[in-house]
């Protein structure tokens, strides 16, 4: 019953919608973890200055619902999960740029580098994967015959 259930998730999901749930999930998980227990906001002056960390916890709660959400969408209609999910990491690479240009903090080079590509590169490159570019199944494979 639970093979059965994960199958039929794997097939309405598909490899884009996969990978905007796990997305998702991670970034809701991240932005609680803003609430829960706010770590020291090294290097983000930018944003402090706006407002306190726990508020832009809801930035990435926010994000992570609507790539959550979209990954059950179609293909050509998750676009609203890419964009969401590239929001957050965004905004942390240029907190993090600014702390390096400013002096206040070395180490954020290396941190706005890590988001840019483990996040936004990554998200980037997902986006632009095509749902189809799998083996295609066959006629009589869909239709429960061998193939």
């Amino acid at each position: 019953m639970a093979r059965r259930a994960a199958r039929r998730l794997r097939v309405l999901l598909g490899r884009r919608g996969a990978f905007l749930l796990i997305l998702g999930i991670g970034k809701t998980c991240w932005g609680v973890g803003f609430l829960v227990d706010p770590p020291a906001p090294a290097g983000l002056r930018l944003l402090t200055e706006l407002c306190d960390i726990q508020d832009w916890a809801w930035l990435w709660i926010a994000a992570g619902l609507v790539t959550t959400f979209s990954a059950f969408m179609r293909v050509g209609r998750d676009w609203a999960g890419f964009v969401a999910a590239l929001v957050p990491p965004t905004v942390w690479a240029i907190a993090y740029t600014a702390a390096v240009v400013s002096g206040e903090y070395s180490r954020g080079a290396y941190v706005a580098i890590w988001y840019l590509t483990s996040h936004v590169g990554v998200i980037l490159w997902a986006s632009r994967v095509p749902e189809h570019s799998v083996p295609h199944v066959s006629r009589a494979a869909r239709e429960g015959g061998p193939g």
